[in-house]
């Protein structure tokens, strides 16, 4: 009879709770299918990057889980083990644990920075303006914009502005991160800043599903790459194994125009 040892015990995997579930996911735009029987399910702390060449469904995909896009009868999406609800408070409440952050940056034009990262804490959760503010502070400084805190969102460089829009999203103390595309509309040189805080928010272990092109951060930071084409996930794996042996035909011809750039 083979004995365990505690460092066998220890070396098991330890199960974590999912906390984005997509059951039988479907989406029409009219008789557009933009997604097709998606099911995927996201445990807690992982980071799963979303590829695919344009119009594949992943910026839909990446809409429907908090309720932006709404998906077809029959399928289901859960966080952290909840339905999502179709509309009313139960939504917002739901939708509240589901930070998003844009290609563009959505910030209130007319609210200096610090009031964009507060707003949100005050109005929908209640939070005492003076704790809010103090949370904020801790959250821009986090970002690298804490002294641009009294500026409005026009005085900032696009780069600033989305570390300010990643703050925000963070204000709202979210279970999961959501980021469509978030260095698109970003300045090559802006888009490494952006990146950065990323990766260090990966390093700390949020959940996040990341839409986007930016093939060195999908090595970098992601625990898992799902590549869609034509509203269909094609591949579903590590990103070490996609970008050294894709199985897919798709997924190949799409690496090899993308990486060649």
């Amino acid at each position: 009879m083979t004995q365990t040892t505690p460092e066998s015990e220890s070396a098991a995997p330890t199960a974590r709770r999912p906390l984005v579930e997509l059951q039988n996911v479907n989406k029409h735009f009219g008789s557009f299918q933009a997604l097709t029987d998606i099911d995927l399910t996201i445990p807690e702390g992982q980071v799963a990057i979303v590829i695919g060449p344009s119009g594949s469904g992943k910026s839909t995909l990446c809409r429907t889980i908090n309720r932006l896009e709404t998906i077809d009868e029959g399928g289901r999406i859960l966080i952290d083990g909840k339905v999502l609800p179709e509309e009313g408070r139960a939504l917002a409440t739901l939708r509240a644990e589901v930070g998003m952050v844009f290609q563009s940056f959505n910030l209130f034009a007319h609210k200096s920075i610090l009031e964009n990262v507060t707003v949100g804490p005050i109005k929908v959760k209640g939070i005492k303006k003076a704790q809010a503010e103090k949370e904020a502070m801790e959250l821009l400084e986090r970002v690298g914009v804490a002294q641009q805190a009294k500026k409005m969102p026009a005085q900032l460089s696009g780069g600033q502005q989305q570390r300010v829009a990643i703050a925000r999203a963070l204000a709202m103390k979210p279970k999961v991160m959501l980021f469509d595309e978030p260095t698109s509309a970003l300045d090559p040189e802006m888009v490494q800043e952006v990146l950065d805080v990323m990766v260090q928010l990966a390093r700390e272990g949020m959940t996040m599903v990341v839409v986007t092109h930016e093939m060195g951060f999908a090595r970098k930071a992601g625990d898992r790459v799902i590549f869609m084409d034509a509203g269909r996930v094609l591949e579903d794996t590590d990103p070490e194994s996609f970008f050294t042996a894709p199985q897919h035909e798709r997924a190949k011809n799409f690496l090899g125009k993308i990486l060649a750039h």
